[in-house]
């Protein structure tokens, strides 16, 4: 029985329309005509416009028998590498943060199920305090996981919450704290100044603490998303990305500008709904993902 991984099919939108796009030239004169088409397609699936053209100048040097390996070399050349630690120092804080709708509080519940199956001692800070329904929902995945929640339903100061939670940590010995934020709009300086704030006070505060933060990017929104975190970046430093919602979009290669414009690598990958649907990011398997491999399934 042959079962395809998650993220393979979660790029199967994605790997369509590369597909299609390779295909253009594969094993065929290159024309100006095609090299048009497939710098369309590539286009489409926000590999990047800097990219695109790099890949195109890849192209032009080789063969035309040989030009889909030799995408896959260039590509996997630029990835960023699979870095993250599976076991983070102690303690670290990571904060999450991003826009309204990027499935944030569902990540950090998912990224608490991460680290719950490491074996660390979990806890997770509800420091959206303007959406009850979120610190509910926290609730809920908290129980399920099995991990403790640190929230107060009493204020709406978010870095008043994240204080409270820094200490509980401290004191219980807490490997990994998780802090779900407010989700919110990159153009609302207030905010973004919030986030600044609370950044400010685990770095003041809790210098022996270690901070990660990363921002959940919803995938289908493409180019958007590079403007998002831009704009996020010039408030908070961004260790990392969550790559949100692939599988209902053509436009996984969003990594390439991400990374190459911002420097912020992608490290894991939301591939499902279930709270273990969320994958480390490794860029061959990701690489596997866009273009095809013979080695994407297991038997």
């Amino acid at each position: 029985m042959i079962v395809l991984s998650k993220l393979f099919e979660a790029l199967g939108h994605t790997r369509s329309s590369l597909a299609s796009a390779i295909n253009i030239i594969k094993g065929r004169s290159v024309s100006a005509e095609s090299m048009e088409s497939l710098e369309a397609q590539l286009l489409a699936a926000d590999i990047g416009i800097d990219t695109v053209d790099e890949i195109l100048d890849v192209i032009k040097q080789y063969s035309k028998n040989d030009i889909e390996s030799r995408i896959r070399e260039y590509m996997i050349s630029i990835m960023p590498e699979c870095n993250y630690p599976k076991k983070v120092q102690k303690p670290t804080v990571i904060m999450m943060v991003g826009v309204n709708g990027t499935g944030k509080t569902t990540t950090t519940a998912k990224l608490a199920s991460y680290y719950k199956q490491l074996d660390q001692n979990v806890m997770i800070v509800a420091a959206d305090t303007y959406r009850a329904a979120g610190v509910e929902q926290l609730r809920v995945w908290s129980e399920r996981v099995g991990t403790r929640l640190i929230c107060n339903e009493s204020t709406m100061e978010p870095s008043a919450v994240l204080f409270d939670g820094l200490h509980a940590a401290r004191s219980s010995d807490t490997d990994v704290i998780i802090v779900d934020t407010a989700g919110r709009l990159h153009t609302y300086n207030n905010l973004m100044l919030e986030l600044e704030k609370m950044e400010r006070v685990v770095r003041n505060h809790f210098p022996d603490f270690f901070v990660s933060n990363l921002i959940t990017m919803d995938a289908s929104l493409g180019q958007n998303s590079l403007l998002q975190a831009k704009q996020f970046g010039t408030f908070i430093s961004l260790d990392g990305a969550i790559l949100t919602k692939l599988d209902g979009t053509a436009k996984g290669g969003i990594i390439f500008p991400l990374y190459k414009e911002l420097k912020i690598p992608v490290l894991f990958i939301g591939v499902g709904e279930d709270i273990i649907d969320l994958e480390p990011f490794d860029p061959n398997e990701y690489l596997d993902g866009l273009l095809g491999s013979h080695d994407k399934s297991q038997a």
